[in-house]
């Protein structure tokens, strides 16, 4: 007995010693550690990475920009189903235990000792897994273990439970790039949490534990098993009931892939808006959730894009069927898995699907699509597949199916107006189209090429084209500034000229038709788009006049060809700077700067810019207070101060001057708005005289009524103006028009500056494809025409009816007196 409580005291003596061994331990680690270990209080204010999101001017999606799916949300956001499951997954006590599960690291430790050292489970709290993923690495360490027990205590002492498992919930990681429970839901099932069912919310705290291996996509059957498991925890912990419990066992694994829903097709707009938020915001832009708030109005850019992607449809069912896109040779006896495997490097383009042909007969072949269906098509469904020769040529209409298809050909396929399969083939021509408002030059539509995925160039803004004749109004905008009127005479006539560069030393410019009409009045060489006129236009007021002019509607100097040349539209030019220059004639002669970024916003909804643009504000109080004469633009980087003395006395603080991202062209962001908006409008400055644009735009309008531009009139309306462009062996077609509301440019052609085809004008390649877009944008909307302008009279000539200034008509009259005057003396001479 003796021995017995001998042995006993022993015991507690040695117990009691480790004990106070362990907490000295304890202590002396926690003095040597305290110092480095990291202030909890940065996660009271801790900012998640949250993709940038880009929005239409309506409001819907354009883009998400991240590496990340992040959805964060408030604890109270949380439906207690969730909650429920998962504390049964990771934490029961989390609510009672201080920080740290002593328990759980009893397990742990002797678990280490019976295992002979093998780090396995660590018991870790949630509060501990906050602590890690936060502050420490995932390493197994006995040092970072320790670590990781001391910031979770003090986590507890200075944060709420519910603020340690709002930052659990969002922080965790759950597969597939998503982050926190919000993200998981929206990936795996496309709910949003209230949405979520048991067995989801079972699901998605099962993945907390391993969630590249165990997640409900790539592994559903490891991922069931662990599912039922939580529920059973759940049950256990009477957060659910039997039934509920039974049910949600019951239900099967409904999980898929669910992408961010993007609502708008702008992909060429999404990277613009990419590139300046980067330039202004830096890195951070693509973590801290900005949200960035664009011009582009959603219905008006589907239009645009189904118009870009219509047009060159039709040119290139114009120009022939090139064939199949590849050939597999099939066996006798190819099932579905061999077909899948031929079509495994196709994607659907635009809505053009990939498929092989499985049977071919003389009135119909059998196609097997990438998404598994088969489809019959006839003869009709390929009607337009003519073999293409060249540029020029096709060949005769198939007469049968088989000279088209062959089976193992891989083809395209798309639905036509009434739902039914049609061969189709990707264009080989590229297009461009930009739209904005004159008022203040917000970007409305853009589309910068037949399918961003295949081809990331940005034609609207990139692209350096000759405009051709579309330039002309530039030209007769100067003429007109020089004192040629709509109705002076130019002679329409072969035209040599010394070239040096050119066989034979001269430069000999011809119209379009090789046609000469003599002596023309300027408004019909417009309308007829007479190259030899613009020519000697252009000769008669001078080259170094006419570039220094057209620079005022927004055009580099540089950009601008020093020699006659320049009449024919030989400039290097972007679709978004033609439709800066037009909005000039547009708006009543005021150039404005386009823009596509209206506000970006924190991700709690603060806004951290918001644009102000300079606008036209034709008849504002500010700009009837404004009178100063038109003249050149302020130089580059100057245009974001007020142009009026009453907004540069209002302003609150120097508007921040922004340049150019490398590949935006002429798009760029504003100066910042101060204070609460209400003060004056900044002023655009006014370039060209408002009678100038008012005879220009009435010469374009012409264009459109009975000139090149003749078949806009289908649209039905009467404000519209613009002008084609074609240029030399057919390599750019262009249309560029407006009306008071909205300027569109449209632009086709390769990228190799390869030849369109004989034939293939602005009128013909480019046109439709405006037409489409305004007649789509412009729908159910008035017509908008610049009023007439004081200093504006109609005359008669030779018994047509004719506008001009009324100084022109004044020295018109003085020049007919003098001509009569001499004409009479000459009679007297002649008696003699």
């Amino acid at each position: 007995m003796q021995i017995l409580k001998r042995l006993l005291r022993w015991i507690l003596v040695l117990a009691f010693t480790g004990l106070l061994l362990g907490v000295a331990a304890i202590g002396v680690a926690y003095w040597l550690i305290s110092p480095r270990l990291p202030s909890v209080a940065v996660l009271k204010d801790y900012h998640m990475q949250v993709p940038l999101r880009v929005l239409s001017a309506d409001g819907k999606l354009i883009a998400s920009f991240g590496e990340t799916r992040r959805i964060p949300v408030a604890i109270g956001e949380v439906p207690d189903r969730l909650k429920h499951a998962v504390l049964a997954a990771e934490d029961a006590g989390f609510y009672q235990h201080p920080g740290v599960d002593w328990h759980g690291i009893a397990r742990a430790g002797w678990h280490v000792v019976v295992s002979g050292g093998d780090k396995g489970p660590g018991g870790s709290t949630i509060t501990q897994q906050v602590a890690r993923n936060f502050f420490l690495s995932p390493e197994k360490l006995y040092s970072r273990k320790l670590t990781e027990i001391f910031i979770a205590l003090r986590m507890e002492s200075e944060l709420t439970k519910d603020q340690i498992l709002e930052l659990y919930i969002n922080k965790m990681f759950l597969g597939h790039r998503s982050y926190g429970v919000a993200a998981a839901a929206s990936y795996y099932y496309g709910k949003t949490l209230d949405q979520l069912t048991v067995a989801e919310c079972a699901t998605i705290a099962s993945t907390f534990q391993l969630p590249s291996l165990v997640n409900p996509l790539n592994s559903p059957k490891r991922m069931i098993s662990r599912r039922n498991w939580v529920l059973g925890q759940m049950l256990e912990n009477r957060y659910i009931s039997k039934a509920e419990y039974e049910q949600a066992i019951a239900e099967p694994n409904n999980a898929s892939p669910h992408e961010p829903p993007i609502e708008v097709d702008a992909p060429y707009l999404a990277e613009m808006v990419r590139l300046q938020v980067l330039d202004r915001l830096g890195n951070d832009a693509l973590t801290e959730g900005y949200v960035v708030k664009t011009t582009v109005d959603s219905k008006r850019q589907q239009a645009s894009v189904d118009a870009v992607r219509s047009g060159l449809v039709e040119y290139d069912h114009r120009h022939g069927w090139r064939g199949p896109e590849a050939h597999q040779e099939l066996g006798a006896d190819a099932g579905t898995d061999e077909l899948e495997r031929a079509l495994a490097g196709y994607t659907d383009i635009s809505g053009m699907q990939p498929g092989i042909v499985t049977q071919v007969s003389a009135t119909e072949a059998s196609v097997y699509l990438a998404s598994r269906d088969q489809v019959k098509l006839d003869l009709e469904a390929m009607s337009w597949a003519r073999p293409r020769i060249d540029d020029t040529r096709v060949g005769a209409t198939p007469k049968s199916v088989s000279t088209v298809l062959k089976r193992g050909d891989i083809i395209r396929l798309s639905r036509d107006e009434k739902g039914q399969w049609q061969l189709t083939q990707i264009p080989s021509a590229q297009a461009a189209l930009v739209s904005i408002s004159p008022e203040d030059g917000s970007l409305q539509s853009l589309v910068g090429g037949f399918n961003f995925l295949r081809s990331k160039f940005n034609r609207a803004v990139m692209a350096a084209r000759q405009p051709g004749s579309s330039f002309k109004p530039f030209i007769y905008s100067a003429a007109f500034e020089r004192g040629f009127t709509p109705a002076s005479i130019v002679n329409d006539a072969p035209l040599a000229l010394p070239d040096p560069s050119r066989p034979g030393g001269l430069w000999t410019p011809s119209n379009d038709d090789d046609k000469f009409d003599g002596p023309i009045p300027l408004r019909e060489a417009l309308v007829q788009s007479k190259n030899l006129v613009s020519v000697r236009l252009l000769d008669a007021i001078g080259v170094r006049y006419a570039r220094d002019y057209v620079t005022r509607f927004g055009f580099a100097l540089d950009s601008l060809p020093s020699n006659l040349s320049m009449a024919l539209g030989t400039a290097s030019v972007s679709p978004m700077s033609m439709a800066r220059g037009y909005a000039v004639f547009a708006n009543g002669g005021y150039l404005v700067t386009p823009y596509f970024i209206s506000e970006i916003d924190d991700r709690d909804g603060k806004p951290v810019y918001q644009a102000n643009p300079a606008r036209a504000c034709r008849t504002c109080a500010e700009r009837l207070l404004d009178t100063r004469p038109p003249g050149p633009p302020p130089p580059a980087g100057a245009s974001a101060a007020p142009t009026n003395a009453v907004a540069a006395a209002s302003s609150t603080g120097t508007p921040a001057t922004t340049g150019s991202v490398a590949g935006v062209g002429d798009a760029v962001l504003p100066a910042d708005a101060h204070g609460d908006g209400a003060h004056p409008p900044v002023l655009a400055p006014q370039v060209i005289d408002v009678r100038n644009d008012y005879l220009i735009t009435s010469l374009m309008q012409d264009v459109i009524k009975r000139g090149t531009g003749s078949a806009a009139m289908a649209l039905g309306r009467t404000d519209l103006a613009g002008k084609t462009g074609s240029t030399n062996d057919h390599r750019d077609a262009w249309f560029a028009g407006f009306n008071g509301s909205l300027v569109t440019t449209v632009w086709v052609g390769f990228d190799d500056f390869g030849s369109l085809g004989k034939g293939e004008f602005g009128a013909k390649a480019a046109l439709p494809i405006w037409m489409s877009y305004m007649g789509s944008a412009l729908k159910d909307t008035p017509a908008e025409l610049l009023p007439m302008p004081p200093g504006i009279s109609t005359v008669q000539i030779n018994g047509r009816s004719e506008i001009m200034k009324v100084e022109d008509v004044d020295r018109m009259k003085q020049q007919a007196n003098q001509e009569q005057e001499d004409q009479d003396q000459q009679h007297a001479y002649d008696i003699f």
